[in-house]
């Protein structure tokens, strides 16, 4: 069972891509906050958080990939509507 994810136990859930990028707004929102804040602890976390920014915006790249190959080999995910998963065992 998932949590956040669409799946055949979780027909409203999310997309990894949408919850990615939902979250990658959300840390540039917080290093917006932190731009002007001068003192060294506000540069290293704000040099961290645009590491995370370029792994975010990676993995984003990956999941649209995936979803991609799915939508290409499967037809689009009836998950929602109560379809099986396209990939993987029941």
């Amino acid at each position: 069972m998932t949590r956040f994810l669409a799946s055949d136990t979780n027909p409203e859930g999310f997309r990894l891509e949408d919850i990615l990028s939902a979250l990658r707004a959300d840390v540039i929102k917080r290093c917006e906050r932190i731009t002007e804040d001068h003192r060294p602890e506000a540069h290293h976390v704000l040099e961290n958080n645009i590491r995370i920014l370029s792994l975010l915006t990676e993995a984003i790249t990956l999941a649209e990939n995936s979803s991609k190959v799915l939508d290409r080999s499967f037809g689009p995910s009836r998950a929602a509507d109560g379809g099986d998963p396209r990939i993987g065992k029941l």
